[in-house]
């Protein structure tokens, strides 16, 4: 008797639990999104190289997209993706090759030499089509001989 009633409570409970779920589902439509050609364009913002860093001789860029997400997602399909995904190309000093960076982390670069150096960061999209750049000029200052 015991193990006959058990059973009928589950069974009433899975039920209540279906027609709970059924209803939620009906009455939860999925969440719109945002068509692409309705969201505003995508920014790269990019601040200072941290001054303290650059004294013990490493670069540290912090940066943030508007409208945009960083993630390492690339192919024509990911273009249709909302909101908007992308990742960075970095270039030191107009150099002839670029890394692309799609952490979402600040940017450190180390060994540079002592002087004035530029960094191009672009914003660019799953087909690294660039959408945003920006151009950092910083100096590496001397070190004393101890330093090192």
């Amino acid at each position: 008797m015991v193990r006959r009633l058990s059973a009928w409570v589950m069974l009433a409970a899975v039920g209540i639990f279906t027609a709970t779920c059924d209803a939620l589902a009906d009455s939860y439509a999925p969440a719109p999104l945002v068509p692409l050609v309705a969201e505003p364009p995508a920014r790269l913002l990019v601040d200072a190289p941290l001054a303290d860093q650059l004294a013990e001789g490493r670069v540290v860029i912090r940066y943030r997209a508007e409208n945009a997400r960083i993630l390492p997602v690339y192919g024509p399909s990911a273009l249709d993706v909302s909101p908007r995904i992308g990742h960075l190309h970095v270039t030191v000093d107009h150099g002839p090759w670029r890394w692309v960076d799609a952490s979402g982390e600040p940017l450190i670069i180390n060994k540079l030499s002592p002087g004035q150096h530029t960094v191009l960061i672009e914003l660019a999209d799953p087909t690294h089509k660039v959408i945003d750049r920006k151009t950092v000029t910083l100096v590496i200052p001397r070190q004393a001989a101890s330093d090192h």
